[in-house]
């Protein structure tokens, strides 16, 4: 006669069901990008966690290949070439996220085109102290102060020699390059990270616009960054590096400041092959959250407008003869497509990964494809600039 269980043992029973169920469901769901699902539960569940603490283990989780590959093509018509790459969609990962290039194989199979990484500084260096990410849920937001938490390029560079050795990737990489926070010759940092990194880069970028490390900021001035950009170009000559140079740009900047950049960036002496509007803002304006007074950087959704409007106006005084990426509130295909109209050829998103998870990618990429067959255009290239130039 079989052994009657006690309803202790049928309680134990159940839950043992239910959870195996649970997670293979969940697993399921993880696998297959279900966006419904991470909305609900996984994003939920992940900002129970603190914000840095969540940012550490999405990037382990996509070191160790346990997030979901894209297992659909690419649209051709999200195809663009620009500096002599070939990206295959238009959607890249800001640096920010991939701080020392441990993620960039597991952020290609997503299904991002490209993946930044960095800021990378010379010497290793922590940071600032914690806590310094906060999460400011009502407005889509988020404020940083990590302050160029790095562990050099040594280490770094090592990272990507060994994932250039394998055979099996050929994702496109740009390296973020930044200073130390005790430099006392920023420009030498810029250099050294120019060298140090030209066998494993696609392309690289200057980054004088974080809030989070003193000083930085002045460098955005024209008499400053004609010296920097003038110096940097030497070496690239001397050591001839064929890697596109991009500047990374403050939201904050006045129309003053914005002209004296693109008179500098015009010029050949000190010349860039790209723009990335834009950085963080230290502006809160319209925000709800309680954590809004938090010092740092503010990115995510109310940065969109913001940096829109910065891609169009930098594109109009660059005379469109730059390309630009796009970086700032983007949430949805109409988001990027507003960026690229404005006169950015690529975008890339962070904040918004972080709130709505791995799904966003193809969403995004969908959504475009979709605005490109409404408006009549057989490519992503045809779109760029679209808005301003009919101004």
């Amino acid at each position: 006669m079989a052994r009657r269980l006690s309803s202790k043992q049928k309680l134990k029973s159940l839950i043992r069901v239910t959870t195996t169920a649970a997670t293979i469901f969940g697993g399921i769901c993880i696998y297959q990008s279900n966006e419904k699902f991470y909305n609900s539960v996984a994003v939920p569940l992940v900002q129970l966690l603190d914000p840095e603490n969540a940012h550490a283990a999405t990037v382990k989780l996509l070191k160790w290949g346990l997030l979901p590959r894209q297992n659909t093509e690419d649209p051709a018509s999200l195809a663009i070439d620009v500096w002599n790459l070939r990206f295959k969609n238009p959607v890249g990962m800001a640096a920010g996220f991939d701080k020392q290039g441990e993620a960039i194989e597991g952020l290609h199979k997503l299904g991002f085109s490209f993946v930044e990484i960095g800021s990378v500084t010379p010497k290793p260096q922590p940071g600032n102290p914690r806590p310094r990410v906060f999460r400011l849920l009502e407005d889509n937001a988020v404020v940083n102060r990590y302050g160029f938490n790095s562990e050099g390029h040594e280490s770094v560079w090592q990272r990507l020699r060994k994932l250039r050795d394998n055979q099996n990737f050929n994702g496109i990489i740009g390296v973020n390059l930044g200073k130390n926070k005790t430099s006392e010759d920023a420009t030498q940092d810029y250099i050294d990270g120019i060298k140090k990194f030209s066998d494993v880069a696609d392309y690289f970028v200057i980054n004088v616009s974080s809030p989070n490390t003193p000083g930085l900021r002045s460098l955005q001035s024209k008499t400053d960054l004609e010296q920097l950009l003038t110096k940097v170009n030497e070496v690239r000559q001397s050591i001839q590096s064929k890697q596109p140079l991009l500047l990374k740009l403050a939201p904050d900047l006045s129309d003053t400041e914005k002209q004296g950049i693109a008179d500098v960036i015009l010029k050949k002496k000190s010349s860039v092959d790209g723009l990335i509007l834009c950085n963080t803002t230290v502006s809160r304006n319209n925000l709800v959250s309680h954590l809004k007074e938090e010092k740092g950087g503010l990115s995510g959704a109310p940065l969109a407008d913001m940096s829109t409007q910065m891609i169009s106006d930098m594109y109009r005084r660059t005379h469109g003869t730059i390309p630009i990426i796009g970086v700032g509130g983007i949430f949805t295909g109409a988001d990027a497509y507003n960026k690229i109209k404005a006169g950015a050829s690529l975008i890339q998103i962070y904040t918004s990964f972080t709130y709505r998870g791995p799904p966003l990618i193809g969403k995004i990429k969908r959504e475009l494809n979709e605005m490109l067959e409404r408006d009549g255009l057989a490519s992503i290239k045809d779109a760029v600039g679209k808005d301003a130039n009919a101004t």
